[in-house]
């Protein structure tokens, strides 16, 4: 079977919010963080789900070891948006 691959468009869609799946990037990375309780209803620090996070990862605390264990569900391909991070 092929690897899924994300657009952002297509990754927008799982947010985590109203019964969808949440998904994260981090470099080029798709992971499925929907039964991680720190992203309960696609928000954890600030942070939405179905957002590359990329640019967000060298503020964080945790880098990308928190990453270890989350499911991978594919790659995210095309051009870059930047992240917004919510208040």
């Amino acid at each position: 079977m092929a690897e899924k691959t994300f657009t952002t468009t297509e990754l927008a869609e799982f947010d985590g919010r109203n019964g969808h799946p949440a998904y994260v990037a981090v470099k080029g990375v798709v992971y499925d963080v929907s039964n991680v309780p720190q992203w309960k209803d696609g928000k954890h620090h600030g942070n939405l789900a179905g957002r590359d996070l990329t640019s967000v990862m060298p503020r964080s605390i945790h880098l990308e070891s928190v990453l270890e264990g989350i499911p991978v569900v594919g790659k995210l391909v095309g051009p870059r948006i930047k992240s917004i991070q919510v208040k």
